[in-house]
């Protein structure tokens, strides 16, 4: 399979289906393509003809792509069933769908607000009424599921859900705004994943710039 993705630095859908793949150990090839260049979107559907020209985007080993980070996770998790990607119990499985579609629809101002930006730092920057009240409601969120879960991640072990909401965690540590301790604590155990962590350390190596992305007001 071939999974073709942004730059690490910015692209926070391309993240999830990328830390899906390392953490449950499913081989894969990673094609990177740089973002909002001139051959962007010609270099997507050179990999994947038959997909949207945005990534990621999924190429099995039939030649057919999948894209959208939760139709990919969906995908993964019905061709690889040996691997827990959703939790095994029915009831615990439909809430983590459910916490997933809801990062996948909604926080629409921590996104125009807080993008993500791994390299960059940008502490109490943007704390706009509809940016906090989203990261309120991810903060209760995450409270919930761990202590419904018993941790250490939201559904105890690390499931679709967590990467889902791993680039939350890149974009709460770029711009830092006040989270319960509970929610910090998540936090950390999230960006010290080993494939968490990997994808940061190839985010660090990173050049290509967005230069509306490095800078904020």
């Amino acid at each position: 399979m071939k999974l073709i993705i942004g730059d690490k630095n910015y692209s926070s859908w391309s993240m999830r289906p990328w830390l899906l793949l390392k953490h449950f150990g499913i081989p894969f090839e990673e094609v990177l393509i740089l973002l909002r260049e001139p051959g962007t979107a010609a270099a997507i559907r050179a990999h994947a003809p038959n997909g949207a020209g945005k990534v990621p985007c999924l190429v099995d080993d039939t030649g057919h792509a999948t894209w959208d980070s939760l139709a990919i996770a969906e995908t993964l998790a019905e061709r690889f069933p040996q691997h827990p990607l959703w939790p095994r119990d029915a009831a615990a499985r439909s809430h983590a769908r459910s916490v997933s579609a809801e990062m996948h629809s909604g926080f629409g101002e921590l996104r125009s607000n807080m993008w993500m930006n791994i390299r960059a730092s940008f502490p109490g920057k943007n704390a706009t009424p509809g940016a906090l009240a989203d990261i309120a409601r991810i903060d209760a969120l995450w409270r919930d599921c761990l202590d419904t879960y018993g941790g250490p991640f939201l559904f105890g072990d690390f499931t679709i859900a967590d990467a889902m909401y791993a680039p939350v965690v890149m974009r709460f540590n770029t711009w830092q705004p006040a989270l319960s301790e509970a929610a910090s604590a998540y936090a950390r155990r999230i960006a010290a994943v080993p494939a968490v962590k990997a994808w940061i350390d190839d985010a660090l190596r990173e050049t290509h710039a967005l230069p509306d992305q490095d800078e904020c007001p």
